[in-house]
């Protein structure tokens, strides 16, 4: 019975949301329709920002359904403090869609809006692909080593991707998110990776490696972000049905090395290999800090 009528709460919330994402979905349209036929900065200016405060509100209606129905029981653990003037490099571990919801939870309203960087395959999602594209998040093309060894210039486009990308940035306070792992855990990943940890995938460090080249005089340090279910990981439908359960998010500040912001992370393997270090001690941090966050409900 209680599945039951969970099930039927995934059913009325998925028909709610998808409603509610259409409606709002006209004024998006229009605007990335605006945004591509008005001059480039322009639109960038007028356009963008439009986008954001009609993105706040489906959001912050989506986080109201989520508390009023969902009855998620959020553990926030907050060692930072938050200021809507500042740059934020927002790293995460990443387990689900439900973490873009726990960081919107955490930081919708509190910090810049948060901006992703998306895979350019998401280019061509209905609506939000267009929403994104005309809020400037950065899209990055990613290629095979077969394909980079028969084009080595490819191997820079991501570089290119992010200096343009963080270029627009730099003007504006501006919150990037990153999930270093580069995917969503599961334990046939973990299986598959071998990494040195229990409870995450090996970090990626080239994306992040780049955003700080690309723009580290903004970024003093890192927002890190550690989610944690209590359960078992959550899909979008379990958060529709309201089976999420407890849901621990703890953030503090991480100082980032000054001799990463003018490191030569592509060709310089020193550099490279002292910053993937780096990474590896705060991804060590992070798995520890889980283990202990999970014993804590044991």
């Amino acid at each position: 019975m209680k599945n039951l009528l969970q099930n039927l709460l995934g059913v009325i919330s998925m028909i709610a949301l998808a409603a509610y994402t259409i409606l709002l979905s006209i004024f998006v349209l229009l605007c990335a329709l605006a945004r591509k036929l008005l001059p480039e900065n322009f639109g960038r200016k007028v356009v963008g920002p439009t986008i954001i405060a009609v993105s706040t509100v489906w959001l912050g209606g989506v986080l109201k359904w989520l508390k009023t129905f969902q009855r998620i029981d959020w553990d926030v653990r907050n060692e930072v403090e938050l200021s809507k003037q500042q740059w934020y490099m927002i790293v995460s571990n990443h387990q689900s869609w439900v973490d873009i919801f726990a960081l919107f939870h955490v930081l919708l309203g509190n910090i810049p809006f948060l901006k992703f960087f998306i895979k350019k395959e998401l280019l061509r999602v209905p609506i939000v692909g267009q929403a994104w594209w005309a809020m400037d998040y950065p899209f990055m093309q990613r290629h095979s080593r077969a394909e980079i060894a028969k084009n080595p210039a490819k191997a820079n486009d991501d570089l290119e991707a992010t200096k343009k990308a963080c270029k627009r940035f730099s003007y504006t306070p501006t919150s990037i998110v990153n999930f270093l792992e580069g995917t969503r855990y599961t334990q046939q990943k973990h299986d598959k990776q071998d990494p040195p940890y229990e409870h995450l995938l090996r970090p990626k460090a080239g994306g992040i490696a780049f955003a700080i080249q690309a723009l580290g005089e903004r970024f003093s340090s890192m927002l890190d972000t550690t989610i944690v279910y209590h359960g078992e990981r959550p899909s979008f439908w379990d958060l529709a049905c309201g089976r999420v359960g407890k849901v621990t998010v703890h953030m503090r500040h991480i100082e980032i090395p000054k001799r990463f912001v003018e490191m030569d992370y592509m060709n310089n393997r020193d550099d490279k290999k002292d910053f993937q270090n780096w990474l590896h001690e705060v991804w060590l941090e992070k798995d520890a800090l889980i283990s202990k966050i999970k014993a804590e409900q044991a």
